[in-house]
């Protein structure tokens, strides 16, 4: 019971915010390789347009925490729709660099705020018993748009100014969810804050498919009667263990990023030509392999969630995950992958050779054949007194150039990768990938939406948002430089640290809080002992101890 169609149509169409998120986040890996050939970018001014949506971003997390409890869940998913359509609509009339900076940073506006905006929203319009279910469909959502993103790539990857068409395929859905949002009802935990009460009754009866939601609305006011009244700086004090719960999340959203899921999944491509997935049309193939393991893995964890826990999804996705980045790294390390020359030796032009009519002539080389067989021997020499390893990549592609093959068999000199190396290190993404999935993918956010109270919850929501994506920013801008130095395998090793990291952190830190409404957790986190003792200890008491501090609550209102 609770859970109508009414709420499900709800959030349902909040979630589409995830579809624009995980699209715009995908579509720049294929869109940037015909911007790059028509505007003669070079590599770092790629790498600033790609960053420049994470900018965009960042600044959304420091800010939108303040709209979004100011002026509502709502109306905030509302101005974000309405930014990604403006953002979009900047991008399709011109052919420039700096048009297309600013048309990403409010691309990144729009999607962080609408992010931060919709897991709040969901949360608190969702009945406690469908919360997992119902916030897990934002995930749901952003991994279905990454995964239309890969097919819009490949789709448009041969099509004059396809660029174009990637960027304004968005534009019709960010418009009707804006127009949709704006008939739907309001956060009935906001219309409480801003003592609308009798607003906030009729919403709840409306989601909740009642006559009467008075219980509902009488616990909701119980613990929002002094929340409301938090300031921003009381995140960080000690009243009501509110510094705990932000280091929890802030640590949570650190995993999220520094166990590699962003970087693998935006290399994915170019990490499976170098392992010998060679043409484009087979790497772009495989990485959209890469984008449906995503979705099917998100389907059990989202419908599950609520029966076996979130913590439990974050173990088991943590634990996989360490386990395929050893794999990967091991594969990565016997073929010694080195694909930062690929953008150091290609020329702007190079992007409209690689479009599937004009491969071709070089369909049986590696991905450094590929771009050296249209480098200039001027560029060659250049790039062999830069690094023994460039040095040996032109005297490849000097080969390749001449339809010749390398004289000394070596099968990573001419380029071949063993089968068995190649569909094991495919393996292992997709297994990494699908393990992130069910775990710090959907269930951090849903963590997030949970342990903050109702009435700074949207600001406590934007300052992790800001970590994960400053962090995020701060690694995407150095993967490339990192990776040249120490190795690609390497970086898996410290990925697999990291995934290890985070298992132990969610084993001793992160609640367990299934079956419980917003307000019953909000209360055990407020408790003293959470401080004092570990938190995965909390669930063990909550089934006793909630139900009677609600009782108490609800005697004292009433007397």
């Amino acid at each position: 019971s609770g859970c109508g169609t009414f709420t499900f149509l709800s959030s349902a169409v909040a979630a589409v915010s995830g579809l624009l998120m995980g699209y715009e986040l995908g579509l720049i890996s294929g869109a940037l390789l015909q911007m790059s050939s028509i505007l003669a970018l070079s590599c770092k001014e790629q790498e600033i347009i790609v960053s420049s949506l994470l900018f965009g971003a960042l600044f959304a997390s420091l800010t939108g925490g303040f709209l979004i409890d100011r002026f509502g869940r709502r109306l905030a998913i509302i101005t974000a729709s309405s930014l990604l359509v403006l953002g979009s609509l900047i991008l399709l009339p011109y052919e420039s660099y700096g048009i297309l900076i600013v048309g990403r940073i409010a691309i990144g506006i729009s999607i962080s705020l609408s992010s931060i905006a919709t897991c709040v929203y969901i949360a608190e319009i969702a009945p406690q018993h469908r919360r997992g279910l119902l916030v897990s469909l934002n995930e749901l959502m952003i991994v279905i748009g990454i995964l239309f993103a890969y097919i819009s790539n490949y789709a448009f990857a041969s099509v004059s100014h396809g660029w174009k068409y990637m960027f304004g395929l968005v534009i019709p859905l960010g418009a009707l969810q804006a127009i949709a949002m704006y008939f739907l009802p309001p956060s009935p935990r906001f219309l409480v804050m801003k003592n609308n009460d009798e607003a906030a009754r009729k919403v709840l009866e409306r989601l909740r498919e009642i006559s009467d939601a008075t219980e509902e609305l009488t616990v909701i006011k119980s613990s929002l009667k002094d929340e409301h009244q938090y300031s921003f700086l009381d995140l960080f004090r000690s009243k009501n263990n509110m510094r705990a719960r932000m280091l929890v999340g802030l640590t949570l959203v650190f995993f999220v990023q520094t166990t590699g899921q962003p970087n693998i999944l935006f290399y994915a491509s170019t990490v499976l030509k170098s392992v010998g997935f060679q043409s484009n049309e087979a790497a772009s193939l495989a990485s959209t392999g890469v984008g449906v393991v995503k979705v099917v893995s998100t389907v059990p964890a989202m419908v599950f969630v609520d029966q076996v826990g979130s913590k439990t999804f974050l173990c088991i996705g943590s634990s996989v995950m360490a386990v395929s980045l050893v794999t990967m790294g091991l594969v990565n390390r016997n073929i010694h992958v080195n694909f930062t020359n690929v953008c150091r030796s290609q020329s702007p032009e190079d992007f409209f050779l690689q479009r599937p009519g004009n491969l071709t002539a070089v369909t049986n080389g590696s991905l450094k054949d590929l771009f050296a067989s249209m480098a200039s021997p001027e560029r060659l020499s250049f790039d062999a007194q830069r690094s023994p390893d460039v040095a040996r990549t032109g005297e490849l592609n000097r080969t390749a150039l001449a339809g010749g093959k390398s004289t000394t068999g070596s099968h990573m000199e001419s380029g071949e990768v063993p089968v068995l190396l190649k569909w094991l290190s495919l393996a292992s993404l997709l297994v990494y990938v699908a393990a992130f999935s069910i775990g710090l993918g959907p269930m951090s956010w849903l963590v997030l939406s949970e342990i903050f109270p109702g009435g700074i919850r949207g600001r406590a929501m934007a300052l992790t948002s800001s970590m994960n994506w400053g962090i995020n920013l701060l690694i995407s801008l150095t993967f490339l430089t990192v990776t040249e130095l120490i190795g690609l395998s390497w970086v898996c090793f410290i990925y697999t640290i990291m995934s290890l990291a985070s298992l132990a952190f969610v084993i001793v830190f992160i609640p367990e809080t299934k079956g419980c409404s917003l307000e019953q957790i909000s209360m055990e986190l407020a408790k003293q002992k959470y401080v004092k003792t570990p938190l995965c200890w909390m669930s063990q008491r909550r089934e006793k101890l909630v139900p009677v501090e609600l009782a108490k609550r609800e005697k004292e209102q009433l007397y």
